[in-house]
């Protein structure tokens, strides 16, 4: 089944408008299939990996349905950390921004109760909370799920992984049995589908299958830089590698047109394609980039949909796409007919996680490179504009600009021919070859950052910890760490170095935080093993 656009399918026009909004125009493959049969009403079982779009597959339809007249709570979204529930509430209020009515809030530990219980009586439709905390406030009686329409688990398995199988049957006996059940989860493992035989009605299992590259003479690499360095890194390689023919991609219409407007104000020959363009537009400007009359295409997904250059010598993701799929989509564009090709992947920020769940769905492997410093650039552009000098020597009729040439140099003798050529050159390249630091600084990359943190660890401003469980009990250090961010509300990039035994483990955490995550944790579990927590002893150092 192709992707659909969103407005193939059967959905309002302010959803429609919101999703245009956010940069998108096609849906991704599990929202192809999930949305309609969530809207006609199935409970479904919805198969596919993190980066997928699942949160518009199921939040397309709860606001298509939603009663915007009926101030109940209408619909709970289940989420296993507050970091996952705060994300689809988020998105949410994003695709609900032409909805009038519509209330969202997201209620999980870490955040005053007492804030939650008064947001609560004024009537919210829609509830995205962990587990726990929702338990809670029906255990207060704050919160009642009698009028629930739709119940929604996201990462399911998640939630049965980190224990909260109690915790969800307690929830689901609080909500009425006609309602509409929808799982979302990346596996499927037994004790899920106990869970769906026991809470769902005939549900519909709807699985969006992993795509592989099968180019493998695609040469993929990614630059790790800040935002506003990728503009010009994208010259630089343009000018590096000689493209005479490649693809931007862009998440967005308005990224496409600022990048068409910075290439061609540096000298390029680029063209924008995008869906607010008319249909006739997007011919001719797909007929100057057959023609080679364009050098770079920059372009959003769903507009360069079903494009087949011949001879595209590469592909820049300038954002990462949001669906893992429409990595595949993009770079497969190039290396066709066994030809080789290029893709670049430009990494900003947290970017760097979304490639690595992309590395994990194509099973492909992408090289860092290393950003061409600009003393390599300037010696091809020079060379490049050298070979168009000598195009020029050879096919152009020069006696008028010769002529001119000489009566300047008759003006003053101790002007010499190649300082003529010296100055030219230098008006020609000035501002297209900028020597500043400036430039190098926009390259400097958030790793440092990270690095820095995690050195950090080391001096007196961290706190070493010690927890009960190790290796005998199946953990790992990604474990603590996601039981650690999520639970804490703490960025991962503080946590330090976390040293995992065989019936005990130790993490390094901020001193200014390590009493919060001690009495946030003690009551939690890893991997249905309840924590014990607090301050490693300090072992003396030994006397000799």
């Amino acid at each position: 089944m192709k992707n659909l656009l969103f407005t193939e399918l059967n959905i309002s026009q302010e959803i429609i408008k919101a999703v245009k909004d956010m940069g998108f125009e096609e849906a991704t493959s599990i929202q192809s299939i999930t949305i309609p049969k969530i809207l006609d009403g199935f409970d479904v079982i919805g198969q596919a990996q993190t980066g997928t779009g699942k949160t518009a597959s199921f939040g397309i339809p709860i606001l298509e349905k939603i009663d915007q007249n009926n101030k109940d709570t209408q619909v709970l979204i289940l989420a296993p950390t507050r970091e996952l529930a705060v994300q689809i509430s988020t998105e949410l209020k994003n695709l609900a921004k032409y909805k009038k009515g519509v209330s969202i809030l997201s209620i999980y530990g870490g955040q005053p109760i007492e804030r939650q219980i008064f947001l609560l009586k004024k009537g919210v439709q829609i509830i995205v909370g962990t587990p726990g905390r929702i338990l809670d406030h029906l255990d207060r009686k704050t919160l009642k799920l009698d009028k629930i329409k739709m119940l929604v688990l996201d990462e399911a398995d998640e939630m049965l992984d980190m224990g909260f199988i109690d915790d969800i049957e307690e929830i689901f006996k609080n909500t009425p049995e006609d309602k509409q059940t929808i799982l979302f989860s990346a596996t499927i493992s037994d004790e899920f589908m106990n869970l769906t035989k026991k809470y769902q009605k005939d549900p519909l299992f709807l699985k969006v299958e992993h795509e592989t590259i099968s180019v493998p003479k695609i040469k993929q690499i990614y630059y790790e830089l800040r935002e506003n360095g990728k503009q010009e890194l994208l010259c630089r390689l343009i000018d590096l590698y000689k493209v005479k023919l490649g693809i931007v991609f862009c998440n967005t219409k308005k990224k496409v047109d600022d990048v068409v407007a910075n290439l061609q104000l540096r000298g390029y020959f680029a063209d924008a394609l995008h869906g607010d363009m008319s249909q006739m537009k997007r011919d001719a400007v797909m007929s100057r980039f057959r023609k080679g009359h364009t050098e770079i295409l920059v372009a959003t997904d769903v507009a360069a949909r079903g494009i087949d250059i011949e001879n595209l010598e590469a592909v820049f993701n300038y954002d990462l796409p949001q669906d893992e799929e429409y990595y595949v989509h993009r770079i497969g564009r190039t290396g066709r007919a066994g030809k080789s090709g290029y893709a670049f992947s430009f990494i900003s920020g947290k970017d760097i996680y979304k490639l690595r769940d992309i590395q994990r769905y194509t099973k492909a492997q992408i090289e860092r490179g290393v950003i061409p410093k600009l003393e390599e650039v300037e010696e091809i552009r020079m060379l490049q504009f050298f070979d168009k000098v000598e195009e020029v020597i050879d096919d152009s009729d020069l006696e008028k600009y010769i002529n001119l040439v000489s009566k300047m140099l008759s003006k003053d003798s101790e002007i010499t021919s190649l300082e003529v050529a010296g100055a030219l050159l230098k008006m020609y390249f000035k501002g297209k070859i900028d020597n500043s630091t400036e430039i190098e600084e926009m390259f400097t990359s958030n790793r440092n950052t990270r690095n820095a943190s995690r050195n950090y660890t080391r001096n007196s401003d961290y706190k070493r910890l010690f927890i009960n469980l190790g290796k005998n009990n199946d953990i790992s250090a990604s474990d603590i760490l996601g039981a650690i961010t999520s639970e804490c509300k703490i960025d991962g990039k503080l946590v330090g170095k976390i040293d995992i035994k065989d019936n005990c483990s130790f993490v390094e955490v901020p001193k200014d935080k390590y009493i919060d995550i001690i009495n946030i944790m003690k009551d939690k579990t890893i991997k249905k093993n309840k924590i014990r927590i607090e301050e490693a002893n300090i072992r003396p150092r030994r006397k000799f």
